[in-house]
């Protein structure tokens, strides 16, 4: 099968709500990039394997790598990507004397699935980064390089974190899962149980349990979860719908436990989040 190459930027950040792939054809490039799903999910082909993303996952994919997003579902989704050629990031310290954070991407784990606080720590990263590259303020090229460097820093003790390397498997495309988790993305406003899910797609508890978590790289509660409140943060932040309001309608039952696990995965209050964000 042909691929496309494609003349890398020097650096490029940009995040889009799509519909669609944006990637018609399996393509590589002579640069680094780094894809990072905010809601919603897709398949990533990368070389020869196929690969669930969900909301909350980085993707991290080398030079001259072939892949390729597609988006069988057609459902919505919210995207970062970063890309960059190593020469970006060369004068950034003296003599060029530091740790070889680019590493991470040799090791052909593409995928990294972050907590709640850590998806807040790099939404954060990229916002400034979008910020000073459309916006270009005085500085910003330096800006640029600094809050690249500490991103590519958090990737690489991300990695060195990893136990086993060979958990390269993780996150493979099981199809079952993938249904689910379609599934879960449009109806997240319901009450589900593990039995109900198990039920009504013909999978064993425990067998959906433990291929659910090797494939999306979260437990079934935690993705439930971590949908919901990406959705909460949106309704917050465009509106001005109470914040009961905006618990029930995405699924929490109690407006204390929605607090309790906005918290959690944000690191702040929703009143104090939606003080922060509001468009």
């Amino acid at each position: 099968m042909e691929s496309d190459f494609y003349e890398a930027a020097l650096f490029h950040i940009d995040r889009e709500r799509k519909r669609h792939s944006s990637m018609p054809s399996r393509h590589y490039h002579n640069g680094y990039e780094i894809f990072y799903l905010v809601s919603g999910d897709i398949c990533y082909f990368i070389d020869d394997k196929a690969y669930q993303v969900v909301g909350g996952v980085l993707v991290i994919i080398n030079m001259n790598v072939i892949h390729k997003l597609v988006n069988s579902s057609g459902d919505s989704f919210e995207r970062i990507t970063l890309e960059f050629k190593k020469e970006f990031l060369e004068g950034i310290f003296p003599d060029n004397q530091f740790i070889d954070v680019l590493s991470s991407f040799a090791k052909g784990l593409p995928l990294i699935n972050l907590s709640g606080q850590d998806q807040g720590f790099i939404e954060k990263r990229f916002d400034k980064m979008i910020h000073e590259y459309s916006q270009k303020p005085p500085g910003y090229e330096f800006y640029l390089k600094m809050l690249l460097f500490e991103l590519l820093l958090f990737i690489y003790r991300k990695m060195d974190s990893i136990p086993d390397p060979p958990l390269s498997e993780v996150n493979l495309v099981h199809k079952k899962i993938f249904e689910i988790v379609d599934y879960l993305n449009r109806h997240y406003d319901e009450q589900h149980t593990i039995q109900q899910i198990s039920q009504k797609f013909y999978i064993s508890p425990s067998y959906f349990c433990k291929t659910f978590k090797e494939n999306t790289g979260f437990t079934f509660t935690e993705y439930l979860n971590n949908v919901r409140i990406k959705e909460a943060c949106t309704l917050l932040t465009r509106g001005n719908v109470k914040v009961a309001a905006i618990a029930e309608s995405v699924g929490f039952e109690s407006l204390t436990h929605f607090g309790r696990i906005f918290k959690e995965i944000t690191g702040m209050a929703p009143l104090k989040y939606r003080k922060n964000y509001k468009v």
